[in-house]
C-alpha cells in the first residue's frame, strides 16, 4: 500500500545488486522515494551535494564502511537517522554505531514491515530533531524578557506594546492568572525613554490597606509604633521610572481615592505627614478580573478606572494561543537546562501531544512549571510521559475539558483520531507498537479505536 509517507528520498547505499534492489522495492511499496549507490565512496560523493533525512547503508562494504558513511552523514547532516543493515551483526559493531550516533541496526535477513516501521520512526524523528533545532532558534533570537510567541494574538500585542511604551500615559492590563501581565508591564518599561530608571511591581492584592499604603507613599517617624525613622515609599523610590500595580482590584475604595490623587496630581503624603510630596512615576496596572464589572457592581471607582484605562492591553489565556505552546516548552526548557545544568534538547512527540491537547487552565505559568517539574524528574537526555505531571483536565482516557470550548474539544479530537491512524499505519496495524508510539496504554489505545470506529 503506497501511502506517499516521505517526500523526501532516502539514501540507500549496499554493494550486493539484489540486496539494493530487495531494499529499493521494499521501501517503494511502503511509500518512500529511495535513491541507490552501490559503495562507500559513490554514497559519500552524493552525501555533498545532497540532503537526505534516512541512510540505509550496508556495514562491510568497499571503499567506505558503513560506520564511517555513518560518521560523513553526520558531519554533513546532525539531523539525519543513519540505521545500519547487515549480515555481520556482531555486539560489539551494534555498540560502536549506536555510540557514534546511528539510529537504529537491522540484522540481514530483516521482515520487511520490519524495515518500514523503523525507516518511518526514523523520518518522523529526523523531522521532529529538525522541528527543534528551528524552534531552538526562534527561542535564541527572543531578547531577554521579550514575550515568546508567534500567534496572531501575541503579534498583536507585541505592536501594541511597541506603540504604547515610548508614551507615559497610564496603562491597564488585563488577563487571566498566569498569562504574563508582569512580563507586559517590564517590556513597557525596557522599551520606553524610562528603561534606565527603575522598575518595581508591588501585588496589591498582598498587603493590607495600612501596609500598602506605607509601600507605596512611605512614612514619617512616628507615623505609627515602631516607626522610628523616616521611611521613602515606592513612588519616591521609583521617581522617573515605572511602578507596576498588580492586582489592583483589591484595592479597597478609600484607598482608591489616594491612588486617583497621585495619577492626576502627581502629589501624595507620606503616612504621618503634612508636606506633599511629589514624584514622575510611570503607573501600568493589572487586573485578572474585568475593572468595568468591578466598576458595575460599585467594588471599583470610575473615575480611578478612566484614569487608569488610558491605554487597555488584553493578554489572550493560553488555551487561545495554542499555536504557541510548543515554542514556549523549548523556550522553558533552555531556561531550565541552565539553570539545572541539564542536556535535554529535544521534547518527543508523544510529550508534545500531551502538552498540545491539555487546555492550559493555569495559562503559560502552568506550562512553564510543567517543564521545569519534567526536567526535574528526566534522569537522561529524553524526556518521556512519565515525566510529565498529571495534567488535571487531560487524564490519558478523556478528552481536555474545563475551560475548552466545543469547537476546540471536536478539533482537538478530530487531531487525536488522526495521530491514532497514522501511528496504526507507521506500525502496520500492531496494536501494541502503536500504543509504544502514542505513549499511552494498549488498554487506552483499544478504547480510543472504538471510541472514534476506527477500522484498523
Amino acid at each position: 500500500m503506497n501511502m506517499n509517507r516521505q517526500a523526501n528520498p532516502i539514501l540507500v547505499i549496499d554493494d550486493d545488486l539484489r540486496m539494493r534492489q530487495l531494499l529499493r522495492d521494499t521501501l517503494i511499496s511502503g511509500g518512500f522515494t529511495p535513491e541507490l549507490c552501490a559503495d562507500g565512496r559513490e554514497a559519500a560523493e552524493r552525501l555533498q551535494s545532497h540532503r537526505f533525512e534516512v541512510i540505509l547503508t550496508d556495514l562491510k562494504m568497499p571503499y567506505f564502511d558503513g560506520i564511517e558513511i555513518l560518521e560523513q552523514a553526520l558531519a554533513a547532516n546532525p539531523d539525519c537517522m543513519v540505521v545500519l543493515v547487515t549480515g555481520h551483526a556482531t555486539v560489539e559493531s551494534a555498540v560502536e554505531a549506536i555510540k557514534k550516533g546511528a539510529y537504529d541496526y537491522i540484522q540481514k535477513p530483516f521482515e520487511p514491515d520490519e524495515l518500514l516501521l523503523t525507516v518511518q520512526r526514523a523520518a518522523d524523528h529526523a523531522r521532529l530533531r529538525l522541528e527543534n533545532r528551528r524552534l531552538r532558534q526562534q527561542v535564541a533570537g527572543c531578547r531577554g524578557e521579550e514575550l515568546v510567541g508567534e500567534s496572531p494574538a501575541i503579534k498583536k500585542l507585541k505592536e501594541l506594546i511597541a506603540q504604547v511604551a515610548p508614551f507615559s500615559t497610564t496603562t491597564l492590563i488585563n488577563g487571566e492568572t498566569g498569562t504574563g501581565k508582569e512580563l507586559v508591564a517590564k517590556l513597557i518599561h525596557k522599551w520606553s525613554s524610562r528603561h534606565q530608571q527603575p522598575f518595581l511591581p508591588i501585588n496589591c492584592g498582598a498587603l493590607p490597606e495600612t501596609l500598602l499604603e506605607s509601600e507605596l507613599f512611605g512614612h514619617v517617624k512616628g507615623a505609627y509604633t515602631g516607626a522610628d525613622q523616616d521611611k521613602p515609599g515606592l513612588f519616591e523610590t521609583v521617581d522617573q521610572g515605572t511602578l507596576f500595580l498588580d492586582e489592583i482590584d483589591a484595592m479597597t475604595l478609600a484607598f482608591q481615592v489616594k491612588l486617583l490623587r497621585v495619577l492626576q496630581e502627581g502629589t501624595f503624603l507620606k503616612v504621618g505627614g503634612r508636606q506633599p510630596c511629589r514624584a514622575d512615576v510611570r503607573v501600568v496596572a493589572a487586573s485578572s478580573r474585568p475593572l468595568s464589572e468591578e466598576v458595575a457592581a460599585g467594588r471599583f471607582r470610575r473615575d480611578l478606572f478612566y484614569r487608569l484605562n488610558v491605554v487597555s492591553l488584553e493578554l489572550p489565556p493560553l488555551r487561545q494561543r495554542h499555536q504557541d505552546i510548543p515554542l514556549l516548552a523549548h523556550h522553558f526548557l533552555a531556561k531550565y537546562n541552565a539553570k539545572y545544568d541539564k542536556q535535554v534538547q529535544t521534547i518527543p512527540a508523544p510529550v508534545m501531544a500531551r502538552l498540545l491537547a491539555h487546555s492550559w487552565p493555569g495559562n503559560v505559568r502552568e506550562l512553564e512549571n510543567t517543564v521545569e517539574r519534567a526536567l526535574i524528574f528526566c534522569p537522561d537526555q529524553e524526556l518521556r510521559l512519565e515525566h510529565l505531571p498529571p495534567l488535571e483536565n487531560t487524564p490519558e482516557d478523556e478528552e481536555p475539558h474545563g475551560t475548552t470550548t466545543a469547537t476546540e474539544s471536536l478539533a482537538m479530537a478530530d487531531m487525536e483520531k488522526k495521530m491514532i491512524i497514522k501511528a496504526l499505519q507507521r506500525a502496520n496495524g500492531h496494536r501494541g507498537m502503536t500504543a509504544k508510539l502514542l505513549g499511552i496504554s494498549p488498554v487506552s489505545l483499544w478504547r480510543k479505536i472504538k471510541k472514534y470506529e476506527i477500522t484498523a
